[in-house]
């Protein structure tokens, strides 16, 4: 795709993202409240009981206020990470016939809805910056935060990664509306599970130790924990990197199977008009 085509493709998505800019700062505002509110007070509630018992008040070798720390920033890198959420445009466009037009488009369909998706994103983005400075200012920054230029361009390569990685995993169920009539319930499920196996649920390091020997060997980690890991300083630059060459094969595979399940899929798509 011809990186002018791209950038007015993405710039186009980005401001039709942002015509409806209450409903924007609403659901962003609300959808963060939510994200970090409820964790907040669970925890809260289950250290307290902990202290009270005079048990540990560390879990997972993590104490209240890094665990904290970890929920607002997997809520603020998740925004980015799965930007528009489901991503249903393309199943849509099986679905609907509307898929006509774009195969007559001088581009590829893939980096086509790849442009559109950080479009979309894009307002994703300046939320982040905004509410990442608000919460540095608010809360209490754990000790293992090292706000540097190596850590921030490592933690921004991990989001970009996870942010791509995401997009292709959920394009590949899409297409499975190639032969079905919804999807919506396999991307439901797929979220699910990817918040779960990802560590946006919960931190990993509260896993049991052979799911978190097993775990790094799938893209889940890459999505959620490596990118809040490298902001936090809890992931290493010698994990950084493999995590990163996973994503990238895991990248390299789902790029393989899309092109392998379109080549089959388009001999049954039928669509009519443009």
């Amino acid at each position: 795709m011809h990186p002018r085509l791209f950038l007015d493709v993405f710039t186009t998505e980005a401001r039709r993202q942002m015509a409806y800019r209450a409903d924007f700062w609403i659901g962003a505002i609300g959808g963060l409240i939510a994200g970090i509110g409820i964790p907040y007070f669970l925890w809260k509630s289950v250290f307290d009981a902990r202290a009270m018992g005079g048990e540990s008040v560390t879990i997972g070798g993590l104490g209240f206020e890094e665990i904290i720390a970890y929920y607002v920033t997997v809520a603020l890198a998740a925004s980015i990470v799965h930007g528009p959420d489901l991503l249903t445009n393309a199943s849509t466009d099986i679905y609907e016939g509307s898929l006509t037009r774009y195969l007559v488009y001088p581009t590829h369909y893939l980096p086509f809805k790849y442009a559109q998706h950080l479009g979309l994103m894009l307002p994703n983005f300046l939320q982040v910056v905004l509410f990442g400075c608000l919460f540095l200012t608010l809360l209490t920054v754990p000790e293992s935060l090292s706000l540097n230029l190596v850590s921030l361009l490592r933690a921004a390569l991990s989001v970009a990664l996870a942010n791509l990685l995401y997009f292709l995993l959920c394009f590949v169920i899409q297409l499975v509306s190639f032969w079905a009539d919804n999807v919506w319930s396999l991307l439901v499920l797929f979220r699910w599970v990817a918040a779960h196996l990802g560590g946006f649920m919960l931190p990993l390091a509260l896993y049991p130790a052979w799911a978190q020997e097993l775990l790094p060997l799938t893209p889940f980690p890459s999505l959620y924990a490596i990118p809040v890991g490298t902001l936090l300083g809890t992931v290493s630059p010698a994990e950084w990197a493999r995590s990163a060459g996973v994503a990238l094969a895991w990248c390299v595979v789902l790029v393989g199977v899309i092109r392998l399940v379109w080549a089959r899929g388009s001999l049954k798509y039928t669509g009519v008009g443009i």
